[in-house]
């Protein structure tokens, strides 16, 4: 009985805790876009770390990946990464840290930028290419910047260039309360149109995923063969019961 009631409990913390990050994701905007990230697109992860190294690792780190795992794991080069992929002199086989000194931080932002090594998966794929699309311009805010995903969030739009400039456009105002973003606007163009944009969402968001667990991407190629030898497996153990049941009926 005492065994039950436990479990129980646990299966209502589990929904507790279910429901609070439902909640959470509903109060940061919800509506999450699929990201259609693909961990088995080796181009696509070449693209993500370009494009990641280029436009975020000036603020934030990968702590927990380093330059030579990630050439392995991705394909590249020694010469390659240490050419194109690091923009802070680092060794090779060294993690990847942010281009930003914590004084700097702390006069542009008030603290230092968080690690993305995990944020895949503390947040999702899903959640990390809506935040990356949901950036638009509000002179209100400290940066001049706001996402509809995360309101008030204090980082500029690291992709602006390659996206162009967005605003937002307001809903009617509920009695007492303030209008709501209704929708975005690009009045501006970048350097991508939407669907080269979106690409260059997918290839960093898939790079962050990757960033947060590199394991799988060995993990991934692995099941393949184990499959197989299941499968080869079952057939002698199948041809096996055969040959010995035969002499016994």
């Amino acid at each position: 009985m005492t065994k039950t009631i436990s479990r129980l409990g646990a299966l209502a913390a589990l929904a507790l805790g279910l429901f609070a990050s439902t909640h959470a994701f509903s109060s940061e905007g919800g509506n999450l876009q699929q990201a259609g990230a693909r961990l088995d697109d080796r181009a696509s992860l070449q693209r993500g770390a370009q494009l990641y190294i280029n436009y975020c690792s000036g603020c934030h780190s990968l702590k927990y990946l380093r330059y030579s795992r990630m050439a392995d794991d991705l394909g590249l080069s020694e010469d390659e990464v240490m050419a194109n992929l690091n923009l802070t002199g680092a060794k090779f086989g060294e993690t990847i840290e942010s281009a930003m000194t914590p004084e700097h931080a702390q006069q542009a932002f008030g603290k230092m930028p968080p690690d993305l090594s995990l944020i895949a998966r503390v947040r999702g794929s899903d959640w990390i290419y809506t935040y990356l699309k949901s950036f638009y311009l509000d002179e209100s805010r400290p940066v001049g910047w706001n996402n509809t995903l995360f309101p008030n969030v204090s980082m500029p739009n690291p992709l602006w260039e390659l996206q162009g400039l967005q605003h937002a456009v307001m809903g009617k105002a509920e009695a007492g309360g303030e209008a709501q973003v209704e929708r975005l606007e690009l009045r501006t163009p970048g350097t991508q149109d939407a669907e080269a944009f979106n690409q260059s969402v997918r290839d960093i968001t898939a790079f962050l995923e990757y960033a947060g667990e590199p394991a799988s991407l060995k993990r991934q190629g692995m099941g393949v063969w184990v499959v197989l030898f299941l499968a080869a497996f079952t057939l002698l153990a199948y041809m096996l019961k055969l040959e010995y049941w035969r002499d016994v009926d």
